[in-house]
């Protein structure tokens, strides 16, 4: 009897510290069908009128430029960042974890080493370089990097989870001819799926979502991405926009909602199998 009693309130308060979480978020997406005027005004959490106006003028962006041009900009940084993952970390990861060559433990040791680095030591020089590259305002100093492994917590991810494919494997496809691309491509890629779904997940995910950076590097709006679109609305010096804002805020959640809902398992198999295997 005392067991049930603590689970029911295990279960209230789980569900109470839920609802604390997520009421941001829902009263944004209650405030997004609202009128301007009655957003911060307005006493009752739901609207009195339900109204599209928000999103009508929140689509039609600024500048000339509609909301969608924006969406499209971050969707291409996110899916040119994940094709220069895969590429580059797939490939250190499986030299760390497969391959015999000199001074692997020093350079593995190196590149755990770019882990502890805080993003800030590096800000600095990397803007120094990339302005010296002629690179700012252009989407390189965001792509470049991933294809020259500039992730080293994704490679880690993938070293831990290819150190788990046994070397028995690896020695059958000798045998059957495949040398040692032909292993990684053959056998490896498709052994190292689900840690490779979750460094896509993560990538997209982080970069979506990243502000600082793409603040700091893109300066024209055609070529601004979403997190800085969403910026434009606020404007200290006139009206604010936040109805338009909470309405594309809105919007630009969705595809991280969708991912987190259908490709959640991806995300902790990938993860917590190698963390446990390695």
């Amino acid at each position: 009897m005392k067991k049930s009693y603590r689970k029911i309130f295990i279960h209230i308060f789980i569900i109470l510290f839920g609802i604390v979480m997520i009421y941001p978020l829902l009263w944004m997406l209650s405030s997004s069908f609202k009128f301007s005027q009655d957003i911060f005004t307005s006493k009752t959490f739901f609207p009195r009128v339900v109204t599209l106006e928000n999103y009508i003028k929140g689509w039609q962006g600024m500048s000339g430029y509609t909301f969608g041009v924006f969406l499209l900009n971050s969707v291409f940084v996110s899916l040119m960042c994940i094709l220069g993952n895969f590429f580059c970390c797939t490939m250190a990861a499986y030299a760390f974890a497969k391959l015999d060559f000199a001074f692997k433990k020093v350079y593995f040791a190196i590149m755990l080493g770019t882990l502890m680095l805080p993003f800030h030591v590096t800000l600095i020089p990397q803007y120094i370089l990339f302005n010296k590259l002629h690179w700012i305002d252009t989407y390189l100093p965001f792509i470049v990097p991933k294809f020259l492994g500039g992730q080293g917590f994704f490679i880690f991810l993938l070293v831990q989870y290819m150190r788990t494919i046994p070397r028995e494997l690896d020695d059958a496809a000798k045998i059957d001819g495949c040398g040692k691309i032909g292993i990684f491509i053959k056998l490896m890629l498709p052994l190292s799926l689900p840690a490779i779904i979750s460094m896509a997940i993560l990538t997209f995910l982080w970069t979506w979502n990243d502000f600082f950076s793409q603040l700091l590097y893109l300066n024209s709006i055609p070529k601004f991405t979403i997190s800085i679109a969403l910026r434009m609305f606020i404007d200290a010096t006139s009206g604010s926009q936040w109805g338009s804002m909470f309405a594309m805020s809105i919007v630009s959640i969705i595809p991280l909602f969708l991912i987190f809902v259908f490709l959640q398992r991806y995300i902790v198999e990938g993860i917590t199998a190698g963390a446990i295997k390695g």
